[in-house]
């Protein structure tokens, strides 16, 4: 059912939507607990990140994503390895996971903005959700599937 808005409306919510969307995905799942956030195994089809490698390229884009935390000063940064130890690459899989689950998160609220959006913006919306999230999704994976291999070589 679509709700009939004045354009000025529709505007003012898209623009403001995704905004408000990722920043309080942002701040809601940066205040639950790092206990939440156990990280799956690794799936046999990703191949250990290889998959990503092979598929997306994704060792020539990775680090140009931005990373909030690292300009908010708020959360866990995830933009450079800051060490070795086990416990901090433990944190930073479960780090990844919560990112991960935030971006998906932010995808699966895409079709709110079908409400009061026609079926060309409705694309428009979507395609921006996939653009924004699906790229910080395989980098999460990604990173956390070689930390994960990493932990397993050092045990």
């Amino acid at each position: 059912m679509r709700i009939d808005l004045p354009i000025g409306w529709v505007v003012a919510l898209n623009v403001a939507g995704w905004p408000v969307i990722q920043f309080g995905l942002a701040w809601l799942f940066i205040r639950m607990p790092e206990g939440w956030f156990d990280p799956p195994d690794p799936g046999r089809w990703e191949q250990g990140g290889r998959l990503y490698e092979r598929l997306f390229g994704i060792k020539r884009w990775k680090d140009r994503l931005p990373d909030a935390a690292s300009w908010s000063g708020v959360g866990f940064a995830k933009a450079r390895l800051a060490g070795l130890d086990p416990q901090y690459l433990h944190r930073f899989t479960r780090e990844t996971w919560r990112g991960e689950l935030c971006h998906w998160s932010a995808l699966g609220l895409a079709p709110l903005f079908f409400l009061w959006n026609p079926l060309w913006a409705d694309l428009v919306m979507l395609s921006y959700a996939v653009a924004a999230n699906l790229p910080c999704i395989l980098a999460q994976r990604y990173n956390r599937l070689r930390f994960q291999r990493l932990l397993a070589r050092r045990s």
